[in-house]
């Protein structure tokens, strides 16, 4: 098993990204001995890479349409082939393959996030502090092959960062293992209450020797390896997810071993060796294609029996990726290395609204947005050319934000978190709870001031009446259950006064 250096850590944080935008900002790095914990900052530029790893194949196509999928972000990583586990500790884990320090072990590199809300905060002077456990069992058959149990402590400066919800903690775990089929089990704890989560996957590990590549790892930053018997010094997305609108690129951090077949002795050191990335849709389309040279990092000449190492960090353009699931493949290109074994490798992205908009198409997100904003609007957004949508979205975004100088557009994320809620609150109406009557309410103007109900004793009694009153609108709004069975419809007259108090709400953000 590998110890991750406290001081490699540090001095991963401190690299240079060579003039390339930061993608996030590290508030606390907590090391422990198995495992670093990154806690990332609240203000920083918001980000968002693809994943570097999978425990195999490509992304699962992920059913469109399905309401429940489109807010259940397990369902969706689940999808992608990543390791997902639901409520009450949900997390996102990916696993990623490099070379280790001798031609028979390879280092698999797990990594898991979850949000800070999961966690039980309590003061501690000026900050929060809050505890998690993680286990991890790689097994083969029945016999244990590895086990981490790593103890963790988190940190953070306001109450507020207690509460995020996005991939807000972060932890990374190298183990060194022989190729071979293995199963994992990941477990994580809340150390602050009985709440916890497992999940587990079937393991495929590579053996990466000369002419191979290695996963495709999606990184926050990283600075490129020199030595395969050296740790990797990068911070992984798990979650393998983009914003639309808000990130341009995905870089992803890649690397290749043994000298291209066509390189002479002589001109080794100066050798590089050409990759093909592919990104391909749920359905099998090509989106995106392009090479890439990774440079030699091993220095010359190489140590006696070690493979000489290239690397790199290749951007993809996520407005040529869309909205969406997607898998890069990453192939070298050069001759003769195609007869290699593992020359090829792939790994998931997802192109998303955001991290508290899980959505997986354009379209989707329309249908969404009908009693946030004027039809006009969606349905401009909805004309906008492929290639021109990330800017229409960003613009929106900006648009309609109630506070700029926050990194999100709370009028989105509140309006997305009562669709969540209604689908809760009246999922025994029949259909999507936020398409009834009371979810169409509740989500467009939000919980009522004060709610009367007639004969409330008798719930199977037809003709009750639920009265919905919103002081600030002035408004009350009258439901009737005609049938006994709890599908309450508004009255006509109630019907109208609230579609012309929606048109003007969505007129009044669109403006």
């Amino acid at each position: 098993m590998l110890i991750l250096n406290p001081s490699r850590v540090n001095d991963m944080m401190r690299a240079a990204s060579g003039g390339r935008r930061r993608w996030w900002r590290a508030q606390r790095a907590t090391v422990v001995v198995l495992g670093a914990t990154l806690v990332l900052g609240g203000c920083a530029a918001r980000r968002r890479v693809g994943d570097g790893g999978t425990t195999g194949g490509g992304a699962s196509p992920v059913r469109r349409g399905d309401a429940a999928a489109a807010f259940d972000p397990a369902r969706i990583y689940s999808a992608m082939g990543l390791i997902a586990a639901p409520e009450p500790v949900p997390f996102v884990a990916s696993v990623s393959y490099l070379a280790g320090p001798t031609p028979d072990t390879t280092l698999a590199v797990i990594t898991l996030s979850l949000p800070n809300r999961v966690l039980t905060f309590a003061r501690e002077g000026e900050r929060y502090r809050g505890a998690y456990e993680v286990r991890i069992d790689v097994k083969q058959g029945l016999q244990s092959v590895r086990h981490v149990e790593a103890p963790q402590i988190v940190r953070v400066a306001t109450f507020k960062e207690t509460t995020r919800d996005d991939e807000s903690i972060i932890f990374q775990q190298i183990i060194s293992l022989a190729p071979g089929q293995y199963g994992l089990d990941i477990a994580v704890r809340d150390a602050g209450s009985a709440r916890s989560a497992t999940a587990g996957s079937i393991l495929g590990v590579p053996r990466l020797g000369p002419g191979a590549i290695s996963t495709p790892i999606a990184v926050y930053e990283a600075a490129p390896r020199t030595r395969t018997d050296s740790l990797p010094s990068f911070v992984t997305s798990p979650r393998a997810t983009v914003a639309f609108g808000r990130d341009s690129v995905i870089p992803i951090y890649l690397e290749a071993y043994g000298a291209p077949a066509a390189a002479t002795a002589a001109a080794a050191g100066d050798a590089r060796v050409p990759v093909t990335l592919t990104v391909r849709s749920d359905r099998g389309g090509t989106l995106w294609r392009d090479t890439a040279t990774l440079a030699r990092r091993t220095p010359i000449p190489a140590a006696a029996g070690r493979a000489p190492l290239y690397s790199g960090i290749v951007n993809v353009p996520v407005s040529r990726v869309g909205v969406g699931v997607a898998s890069l493949v990453a192939r070298r290109a050069d001759s003769g290395a195609t007869s290699a074994a593992n020359d090829s490798a792939r790994a998931p992205i997802f192109v998303s609204f955001g991290d508290e908009l899980p959505v997986a198409t354009f379209e989707e997100m329309l249908s969404y947005l009908r009693f946030f904003t004027t039809p006009e609007r969606i349905r401009a957004l909805r004309d906008t050319a492929p290639e021109f949508r990330a800017a229409a979205w960003a613009a929106f975004l900006r648009e309609t934000d109630p506070n700029s100088g926050t990194p999100q557009n709370e009028a989105i994320r509140d309006y997305f978190g009562r669709i969540r809620q209604a689908n809760l609150r009246f999922r025994d109406e029949g259909g999507a709870g936020w398409l009834s009557d009371r979810g169409m309410v509740y989500v467009t103007l939000g919980d009522p001031d004060q709610v009367y109900e007639q004969a409330a004793n008798d719930v199977s009694q037809r003709g009750r009446a639920q009265i919905w009153e919103y002081r600030e609108y002035r408004v009350q709004l009258v439901f009737v259950d005609q049938t006994g069975f709890g599908r309450w419809r508004l009255t006509s007259s109630s019907a109208a006064e609230f579609q012309m108090l929606a048109r003007r709400l969505q007129t009044r953000r669109a403006s």
